[in-house]
């Protein structure tokens, strides 16, 4: 598991946080789902009210977060199962893949339901009964699966099988389609953010404006909430977005603001050490250049001088090609009567 799937799965596994998800997506903010009425299902299994004189029955679990919530309506328990797939990439497979898990939590309450009635007293009524295993009066818990995307760029794959589909629309009206249910940073409105009543506002807006660092800057300056964020969220942030962010880990709050300074902190200090290895290189370059122009101008005025002492060639010769005056070379030279 990488370490953006880990955090994300973490991260959601918190009561408050994942009743504010499911409220945003099913209740426009509203608080219907209460945390308290949450409870965790095992990573390996779960156990469910229903089957024969109501005896637990359990299923396998295939989500990255699954829980159960049980709300009273009208003196009547109502129980649904709410599962979150965690995506920081893009998936452009993800109905089918909702659609699988989601199938794999009803064939599972089906089988579990039949087993249930096999070691049950309740025999069956009908032929059919008996060979479905599942009785006229069973009922199995709603699945409701939410995709939520960890990505500053806007969802570009498919949002329901339909859209993955190869065929015209005669066709398409026999297959049914399957909607993914998604919650993508980039497509909420900046007036939905306060929708969310948890820190999980604060992670998506975070995210939503990590591309655009300026804007990011300038939405964390201006929000006040960002001046004291949990660490959780924080580290949350700055593993999805990449971010560099700087705070202290023994610190439980974070100064968002303060943060994102330590970034440009960061860059500028960073620049000016670049710029002082830049700038003594090209010393040591031009010093080095210069060196062999000093080396080959003297090597070629001793050639010179060699080339006249020898009577090859005149001290007239030698200072044209010196570009000096007969004067000038003489006294290079050392040529001049004392």
């Amino acid at each position: 598991m990488s370490e953006k799937d880990a955090i994300t799965k973490e991260y959601m596994q918190d009561k408050e946080t994942f009743a504010d998800a499911f409220n945003f997506l099913l209740y426009d903010g509203k608080q219907v789902i209460r945390p308290e009425q949450l409870r965790p299902l095992d990573t390996t299994s779960i156990v469910l009210p229903y089957g024969e004189d109501s005896k637990l029955v359990p299923i396998q679990k295939y989500r990255d977060v699954l829980k159960m919530v049980t709300a009273m309506e009208d003196d009547k328990a109502a129980y649904l199962l709410l599962g979150i797939e965690n995506q920081s990439e893009i998936h452009y497979a993800m109905p089918v893949r909702k659609m699988l898990y989601d199938a794999i939590q009803y064939v599972a309450q089906v089988d579990e339901a039949a087993k249930s009635h096999r070691i049950g007293d309740k025999a069956p009524e009908t032929r059919a009964e008996f060979l479905s295993g599942f009785y006229k009066t069973d009922r199995i818990l709603p699945v409701i699966t939410l995709t939520l995307f960890f990505g500053a760029d806007e969802w570009t794959a498919p949002k329901d099988l339909h859209g993955m589909l190869s065929a015209d629309a005669d066709i398409l009206r026999f297959v049914d389609n399957y909607h993914l249910h998604l919650i993508a940073p980039a497509e909420i409105n900046d007036s939905d953010f306060s929708k969310f009543h948890t820190e999980l506002s604060l992670a998506l807006k975070f995210i939503k404006k990590s591309n655009n660092k300026n804007k990011l800057k300038e939405m964390i300056n201006e929000d006040t909430s960002f001046r004291s964020v949990s660490k959780k969220t924080a580290d949350l942030v700055n593993i999805v977005t990449k971010s560099n962010l700087r705070y202290d880990d023994r610190e439980e709050s974070v100064d968002m603001c303060k943060a994102i300074q330590g970034i440009r902190d960061d860059a500028l200090a960073e620049g000016r050490a670049e710029g002082r290895a830049e700038g003594e290189a090209k010393g040591r370059a031009e010093g080095e250049a210069k060196g062999r122009a000093e080396g080959e101008a003297k090597g070629f005025m001793n050639a010179m001088i060699s080339l006249v002492k020898d009577g090859i060639l005149t001290i007239s010769d030698a200072a044209r090609r010196l570009n000096m005056t007969e004067a000038e070379f003489e006294a290079k030279a050392g040529l001049t009567e004392e």
